[in-house]
């Protein structure tokens, strides 16, 4: 199997507004498409030519607890934080004096060896980080694990590892292979 990116990275927000205004306005990710009905909506902003950042609105949502990137806590967690690999430093830099002359306070540059990186948080209480590549040590050309108590599985190198989990034995029939309707299937308007 071959993955393109991420078609989508689905997160929460409770003020549409306020995230078009920071995703789009402030941050530049293109708003690429919206629907809803009712108490509902969902849009989509672009990261590149293959990964999108969607929010959905719904009442009663909130603005999430602020725990900072990379901290452990205790209790039941899904997510950490979002990171945005960016062409430069110079890219870094100037988007972090965007955020703060916008008021959204930032962190340090941090180099983390292969990545150095800035920290913030989206009006949602969405943690972020906007990160480049140091050259030299691009981990995608070659794997590294530093860890002193590594997982077995961690051991066995990069590549997918087969006989791990069960053959598909019945493939699903092409006449089977239907397509439903979901949210936002009629929604598709043009500026």
């Amino acid at each position: 199997m071959k993955f393109r990116g991420i078609n989508h990275l689905a997160m929460v927000t409770a003020d549409m507004e306020k995230t078009i205004r920071f995703w789009r306005d402030l941050i530049g990710l293109r708003l690429i498409y919206g629907f809803g009905e009712g108490d509902f909506r969902q849009y989509f902003f672009e990261i590149d030519g293959q990964d999108c950042l969607a929010f959905f609105e719904w009442d009663g949502a909130a603005p999430a607890q602020r725990k900072l990137h990379g901290q452990p806590r205790s209790g039941p967690f899904v997510f950490d934080h979002i990171a945005f690999g960016m062409e430069s430093k110079e890219e870094v830099w100037a988007l972090r004096d965007r955020l703060e002359a916008a008021g959204f306070a930032c962190s340090d540059m941090i180099d983390h060896d292969f990545i150095h990186s800035v920290y913030s948080f989206d009006p949602n209480g969405i943690p972020i980080e906007f990160c480049y590549e140091v050259k030299g040590q691009e981990i995608r050309r070659e794997s590294v694990i530093n860890d002193s108590n590594p997982p077995p599985a961690a051991l066995e190198g990069p590549e997918p590892q087969p006989g791990i989990w069960p053959e598909v034995t019945r493939p699903t029939p092409p006449e089977e292979q239907e397509v439903k309707p979901g949210d936002g299937s009629n929604f598709i308007k043009k500026y």
